[in-house]
């Protein structure tokens, strides 16, 4: 019987011990899961917060989930927009962000539209030098970016340059290039460009332009062949006499 009481301590601190190690062991599962969360997390923010400086260096998941990105326009040619692509900028991991830092021109392209050379001139008039923007990507074809861009006009207003350039008869509806044809986001989409152009075309603006009709006269005029004959005698005279 003496020896009996002497196993109970023994007994208890065993369990105590078996009971520290299963959840020591559960601790350490917490804790290793908790690190895993936190790099998964910190690998999202660092694609987050990277500036990309070439189309190719974007993740291909960024543009397959139409990610929004912020940019600084730098200059606009017959390609499109040249974009500096500006990252969000998280406390935390700012010093990293200061060794990623690498210069480089996104070439974005206005998803939907057909551009011409008036709605380059227009673009080039209108856009401020170093303007803030969005653009959403939709595809990306080579080194050039199919985006929905974006600028602010207020506090509380914005405009789609899409749209805007299509509302103005500066360029023409196309396909959506990067969108399945059938998805929902293409038609959505598609839907709000036609829209656009509809605009232009009711209020004859742009291309959409009616002729007058000294205009088609003189347009008919100039390409009749007995008109050009003539135009043409006329010149071999003032050359002859």
């Amino acid at each position: 019987m003496a020896g009996q009481p002497g196993r109970e301590p023994a007994n208890y601190i065993a369990r105590l011990s078996e009971w520290a190690d299963a959840h020591l062991t559960l601790v350490r599962s917490i804790s290793t899961g908790m690190a895993i969360a936190g790099l998964i997390l910190l690998g999202k923010s660092i694609k987050l917060t990277t500036k990309f400086s070439h189309a190719l260096d974007i993740p291909v998941e960024f543009i397959e989930k139409n990610v929004k990105l912020r940019g600084r326009l730098h200059r606009i040619t017959e390609r499109g927009l040249e974009i500096e692509h500006v990252p969000i900028i998280l406390p935390i991991i700012s010093s990293l962000q200061k060794r990623w830092h690498s210069d480089g021109l996104l070439l974005i392209r206005l998803a939907g539209v057909e551009l011409t050379p008036d709605g380059t001139i227009w673009l080039k008039e209108k856009m401020q030098p170093s303007q803030m923007m969005w653009f959403q990507l939709l595809g990306r074809k080579e080194s050039a970016l199919d985006c929905l861009v974006v600028i602010n006009k207020g506090r509380f207003s914005s405009v789609c340059l899409n749209e805007e350039i299509l509302r103005q008869g500066l360029g023409k509806t196309v396909r959506v290039e990067g969108l399945a044809h059938e998805s929902h986001i293409y038609w959505k989409l598609h839907k709000r460009l036609l829209q656009a152009e509809l605009k232009a075309v009711k209020k004859n603006k742009g291309i959409w332009k009616e002729e007058t009709y000294i205009e088609k006269f003189k347009g008919l005029m100039s390409n009749n062949k007995y008109v050009k004959k003539l135009k043409q005698f006329a010149t071999w005279l003032r050359i002859r006499f």
